[in-house]
Formats: structure tokens, C-alpha cells, sequence
């Protein structure tokens, strides 16, 4: 089970996306952390879970930034 679903991350406000962001690749370093010292991890699957989220978020942002840049591309040409 993913821990976000693409359509609540495209429902999210850029500004939440990045916030969300931070705050997966801190639980993500905090994990792996605890891993290099030696540690049990409650959840090892969380791991995988985070990098898919992670990536899912970056897709999201990325498709979006093309989006305004191809809208503001047309604008241009328009004039």
C-alpha cells in the first residue's frame, strides 16, 4: 500500500507538495540512519515506500513546471 495516491498529490498546492517533500526525505534519512548504526527498523518496507512517494512527488512538480512553461511558451507565440 503506497503511503500517497497520484491524485491526492496532484490535488495538493505546490507550497503542501513541498512541505510533504521535506518531510518524507527526513523520515527516509532518519531510517536509513538507523540502519547504518546497526538498528532494527520497525518496518523495512517503509524504506521502499518513501522513495516511491518521493518520486512520485518530483514526477508530479516536474509535470507541472513543463505544463507552465509550455502555456507560457504558447502566450508568447500568440502575441
Amino acid at each position: 500500500m503506497s503511503i500517497m495516491k497520484v491524485k491526492e498529490i496532484r490535488d495538493m498546492s505546490s507550497g503542501e507538495r513541498v512541505k510533504r517533500l521535506n518531510e518524507f526525505r527526513t523520515e527516509l534519512l532518519r531510517l536509513r540512519t538507523m540502519i547504518k548504526a546497526g538498528g532494527a527498523v520497525e518496518n523495512p518496507a517503509r524504506i521502499r515506500e518513501l522513495r516511491k512517494t518521493i518520486a512520485k512527488i518530483l514526477t508530479i512538480e516536474h509535470e507541472q513546471k513543463l505544463r507552465l512553461a509550455e502555456e507560457k511558451a504558447k502566450g508568447k507565440k500568440r502575441k
